[in-house]
């Protein structure tokens, strides 16, 4: 889920352009990205818990569910994983046997329900942390990253992908190209034959995406993440910044009109310019387009594969017909770009469902906005 922060680009980080083939758009990561059209995350499984018992992890999902994903006109999840969990040694990345038991089945589970999987690093902050200065956290990532990309290496790469990283919280461009490029690298040793999916420094933001270059290999699909506008998707969200947390209502489509109710009801003035901006700049569906069409003329000038791992709005307090028009504004935008997608999440805070005790209820507007 992004945690979003704005920065200016400063230049462009020049690792290297792909082959020809890629720039004709007939490199296996074009023909393997038409396998991840449709799809939706599994966020709170393997990842973004504290809660790794065999119980609450043998009750999040049935086999039915996964079926009923497939049913409806997914094609993909992207399943996020924290990796401590699963490291015996961190020096050489060996992994535990238990836990990559436990993954093993749940892949295979999704596997045999017929949707392909994203095994999505989704490390928690410290993990990030160390990769912001120094060799040892990039050592670790790569190593880790060797012995689990071999761990799959025995699965079909038509169906199983690996993301490098979830969101990286470094502004360093420069930085984050290289120790990237490691970790591809460290990947293609162990599995030749499986499709990396890469993303951008500063949180996979599209800014990000449209300051970085491609790195040195073909099988390569690049992923950025879309929550913008960031004061209507992350209204009342708590996690990050104090001016999201006590905001309701925050229309969509935003106009200079409809956003002057919560501008009285704002206290800082500071949040109330923003939001008043947010009002000024008509967010609607063609803005929204223009967002994405920019990111995908990036993809095009490098003749690279395009993904969006992540969309979607914390439902809690937006009004669901403007959730449900966002998230379809967002995903037509995508589709006309020819963008495989996966909205954030399955049954999480910005979810698709909702579990309770009668079982778990999708909400339909929603999946008509996506479509399905």
């Amino acid at each position: 889920m992004m945690v979003w922060r704005r920065w200016v680009t400063i230049g462009l980080v020049g690792l290297t352009t792909c082959g020809a083939a890629a720039q004709q758009g007939t490199s296996l990561a074009f023909q393997r990205v038409e396998h991840l059209r449709r799809g939706v995350n599994l966020s709170g499984w393997y990842a973004q818990t504290r809660d790794f018992s065999a119980g609450r992890m043998d009750a999040y999902m049935s086999v039915a569910d996964m079926q009923a994903l497939k049913a409806m006109g997914f094609d993909h999840v992207r399943l996020s994983i924290d990796p401590e969990p699963l490291i015996a040694e961190a020096q050489t990345g060996r992994l535990r046997q238990a836990p990559m038991a436990r993954l093993d089945a749940t892949v295979q589970q999704l596997l045999d329900a017929g949707l392909n999987v994203i095994l999505d690093i989704h490390a928690e902050e410290p993990w990030k942390a160390s990769l912001l200065h120094g060799d040892d956290g990039v050592l670790r990532l790569c190593a880790f990253w060797e012995q689990f990309a071999g761990h799959f290496a025995k699965n079909d790469p038509e169906r199983v992908f690996f993301e490098v990283m979830n969101e990286p919280s470094m502004d360093d461009l420069y930085r984050w190209a290289g120790v990237q490029a490691r970790v591809v690298a460290a990947i293609r040793r162990a599995a030749p034959r499986h499709t990396v999916i890469a993303t951008a420094a500063a949180w996979g933001h599209q800014d990000g995406l449209l300051a970085m270059e491609p790195v040195r290999d073909e099988d390569v699909i690049y992923t950025f993440h879309d929550y913008d506008p960031m004061w209507f998707t992350h209204q009342g969200a708590t996690w990050s910044t104090e001016a999201w947390a006590f905001l309701h209502g925050v229309p969509y489509p935003s106009t200079p009109e409809n956003i002057l109710p919560v501008l009285a009801q704002e206290p800082d003035e500071r949040i109330r310019l923003q939001l008043q901006r947010y009002g000024e700049d008509r967010w609607d569906a063609q803005r929204t387009g223009a967002e994405i069409a920019a990111v995908a003329e990036w993809a095009q000038r490098r003749g690279v594969p395009l993904y969006c791992g992540e969309f979607g709005v914390y439902k809690t307090y937006a009004d669901p017909k403007s959730r449900a028009t966002w998230i379809s504004d967002v995903r037509t935008a995508l589709e006309s770009k020819h963008i495989g997608w996966a909205m954030w999440d399955w049954d999480g805070n910005f979810g698709l469902a909702t579990k309770g005790a009668s079982g778990t209820v999708v909400d339909q507007d929603v999946l008509r906005a996506l479509g399905l």
